[in-house]
C-alpha cells in the first residue's frame, strides 16, 4: 500500500535560494511523525513545499500514491492535505461560527464535531476572529482545517507561545484527532518532549536535510542525538 504521503530527493526553496536540499521522506496511512530541529533549519519550508507554495527546484511529492507536486495549491487541499500554519489564517471579520461554517467539506468534521473537541470555542462562537485569544484562534484555525476533510493534516509549531493550559487542551485535541485514525498527523513542534510524546516516528532536520530519522521511543532515549542535534540535555554520558 502507497504511502499518505512521500517525498523523494526533494529540493526546494525561495526562488534560486534553496533551503530544501534532497529530503526523502515518506509516512503512512494513520502515521503521526514529528519534525524537529533547530531554528531556521527548513521545517515550515517543508510543509510550504507540501503546499505547493515555494519554488519546487527537483524531485517528487506523492500523496496516496498520486503526484501532486505540481498541482496549485487549492488542488491539493482539495486531495486532502491541510496546513495550520504558525500564522493561524482565521478570517478575523467573521464569527467563530461563520469561520467554520465556510470550511466545511463534504467529510470533514461537522461544526458539532468540533465544538465538541474544543468547549471553549462553542461558548466564543458569536466573536469574531478578531476578539480571539491567541490560544482560541489556533483552535479556529484546527478546527477550521479538520472541517475541511483532511486526510493529511500539517500542524506547524501549534503551540508556540501558548499559555501551558491552552497546550495542554490542544495536545489533548490532537491525540483524540490521533486516536480516532483516519488522518495522517505531521507536527513541527519546538516542545520536543510533547512532540515525542505524541507521534510514534521523527525526523530531525539541519540544513534543510534529514540528520536522524527513526522512531521517537528511540529518539527519546539517545540523549547524544537530541543534544547534537536539538540542543536538548546538556549533560550527554
Amino acid at each position: 500500500m502507497s504511502a499518505a504521503i512521500a517525498t523523494k530527493d526533494l529540493v526546494a526553496g525561495y526562488g534560486p535560494t534553496i533551503v530544501l536540499d534532497g529530503l526523502s521522506f515518506d509516512v503512512p496511512k494513520d502515521g503521526t511523525l514529528a519534525i524537529l530541529g533547530r531554528n531556521g533549519v527548513g521545517k515550515s519550508t517543508l510543509f510550504y513545499t507540501l503546499m505547493g507554495l515555494t519554488t519546487r527546484h527537483r524531485g517528487s511529492i506523492e500523496l496516496f500514491g498520486k503526484p501532486i507536486e505540481t498541482m496549485p495549491t487549492h488542488q491539493r487541499s482539495q486531495s486532502g492535505l491541510a496546513l495550520v500554519a504558525q500564522e493561524r489564517r482565521i478570517f478575523p471579520s467573521l464569527s467563530v461560527h461563520e469561520n467554520l461554517l465556510v470550511s466545511v467539506q463534504a467529510g470533514g468534521w461537522s461544526v458539532d464535531q468540533i465544538y465538541d473537541l474544543f468547549p471553549g470555542l462553542a461558548a466564543r462562537r458569536a466573536n469574531a476572529g478578531n476578539q480571539l485569544s491567541g490560544g482560541e484562534q489556533q483552535m479556529l484555525a484546527v478546527g477550521r482545517a479538520l472541517a475541511g476533510a483532511p486526510k493529511v493534516l500539517l500542524l506547524d509549531e501549534p503551540m508556540e507561545g501558548l499559555a501551558p493550559v491552552i497546550v495542554d487542551t490542544l495536545f489533548d485535541a490532537f491525540s483524540k484527532i490521533r486516536d480516532e485514525g483516519g488522518m495522517t498527523i505531521i507536527l513541527v513542534e519546538q516542545k520536543v518532549d510533547l512532540a515525542l510524546a505524541f507521534a510514534r516516528d521523527a525526523i530531525i532536520l539541519d540544513r534543510g536535510q534529514i540528520v536522524y530519522r527513526g522512531t521517537c521511543a528511540a529518539l527519546k532515549a539517545d540523549e547524544e542525538a537530541q543534544h547534537t542535534y536539538l540542543g536538548v540535555g546538556a549533560d550527554v554520558h
